[in-house]
C-alpha cells in the first residue's frame, strides 16, 4: 500500500475507522464495510450523488474519470478538497457527506433488487 493510502486513517480519524482494499489498480476506501471513497494514482475521490454533487461542483472539484474502450467514463466520485488533509473536522464533514451518498446508493440498489 502507498504511504498516501496509509495516511488516510489519520486524515479521517475524526470520522472513524477506515480501511483500504485494492481494486482496479487503485484502492477502495471503506467505513463500516461501505465504500465511500477511492484512491487512484494517490489521488483521493469521495462518493457523490444528486444530493451532494453540488458541494463538489461549487468548489470546482472534478469527477473521477477513466478511459475504457476509447471512451471517457465518469464515476460518482469527485476529487476531495485539499483542505481536508490539514483540517480533521473538515475531513470528517466531507467523509460524512460521501458516506451518506454511499448509504443512499446502497439503499437504492436494495430497492432495485427487491423489484
Amino acid at each position: 500500500m502507498s504511504e498516501f493510502v496509509d495516511s488516510l486513517g489519520e486524515v479521517f480519524a475524526a470520522f472513524g475507522a477506515v480501511r483500504a482494499a485494492k481494486m482496479f489498480g487503485g484502492y477502495g476506501i471503506y467505513h463500516d464495510d461501505l465504500m465511500f471513497a477511492l484512491v487512484a494514482d494517490d489521488v483521493l475521490y469521495l462518493k457523490a450523488d444528486e444530493q451532494s454533487r453540488s458541494a463538489f461542483e461549487e468548489r470546482g472539484l472534478p469527477p473521477f474519470e477513466y478511459e475504457k474502450n476509447g471512451k471517457t467514463m465518469k464515476m460518482s466520485y469527485y476529487l476531495a478538497p485539499e483542505s481536508i488533509f490539514d483540517d480533521p473536522e473538515e475531513a470528517r464533514a466531507w467523509a460524512v457527506l460521501a458516506f451518506d451518498a454511499a448509504l443512499r446508493a446502497r439503499a437504492a440498489e436494495a430497492r432495485r433488487r427487491r423489484q
